[in-house]
């Protein structure tokens, strides 16, 4: 498991909690909160009003709304990777040469963060922005990077996190998990076959560093156009391409 902070400051706690739902609500007010939360609306109001006068929430009417200046944290968090700025021209040029939808994704928390994500002439339109998280066992990316990281730190972050599905694609037994991961390292690169999301297939490989996993990237796009050979070989050939100028790049710059 991850570690537990011994002292949990519940105020804190209680902020978070009150962002995510705001997240996730796409926007609510007090009351709508309160049921969400069960929380006192006097508890609330007193929450909203000091994330606002600090500017980490806007108000629109009655309705809050995450602030931008949580962009600037997240922009700032993204910045201090060093492979993302390395990788972010690659990318552009995998995604312009395939047409498709090119992923930058790390690891932290034992779930994947999407660092970068650019767009070919002709890739989808797909749920999820820059700084989504998602479980890595469900996504090429993800899984590429679990199939480098210790066995041990694996069945941590199963355990912690479990094998939800997302689709009935998606591999929710560790010993099928371990199987696949063992294949992903055989071959180089990691095949999502709809796991994630139906009728959407995605190719990743892993990016490593001093000989450890630093992060993942692919290529995503309709399963009518990532078929046969080109989701088996030309795509997974190109990927490979990438991968090696931006392991270069991270390991001499």
């Amino acid at each position: 498991m991850s570690p537990t902070a011994q002292n949990p400051v519940q105020s804190v706690e209680v902020m978070f909690t009150i962002v995510e739902a705001l997240k996730e609500l796409d926007g609510a007010g007090v009351t709508e909160l309160s049921d969400h939360l069960d929380l006192p609306k006097s508890t609330l109001h007193n929450y909203l009003a000091t994330l606002e006068q600090e500017e980490y929430v806007r108000k629109d009417g009655t309705t809050y709304h995450v602030g931008l200046r949580f962009l600037d944290l997240g922009a700032y968090a993204r910045d201090q990777i060093e492979m993302f700025e390395v990788a972010k021209p690659e990318l552009e040029h995998l995604a312009t040469e395939t047409g498709e939808l090119a992923n930058l994704l790390v690891e932290e928390h034992g779930k994947g963060s999407y660092l970068y994500r650019t767009r070919g002439e002709m890739a989808v339109q797909v749920r999820g922005h820059v700084g989504t998280r998602a479980p890595l066992h469900s996504t090429s990316l993800g899984k590429a990077i679990l199939a480098h990281l210790p066995e041990s730190r694996v069945e941590q972050i199963i355990d912690e996190h479990g094998l939800a599905p997302s689709t009935p694609e998606t591999i929710t037994d560790p010993e099928t998990l371990f199987e696949e991961l063992a294949a992903i390292r055989d071959r180089g690169v990691a095949f999502d076959d709809e796991e994630r999301l139906r009728g959407l297939r995605c190719v990743a490989a892993p990016i490593r560093a001093n000989d450890e996993v630093v992060g993942a990237i692919s290529v995503s796009g309709p399963t009518n156009r990532l078929r046969n050979d080109r989701f088996r070989e030309e795509i997974p050939q190109a990927l490979l391409e990438v991968q090696n100028v931006i392991e270069l790049n991270v390991a001499y710059s």
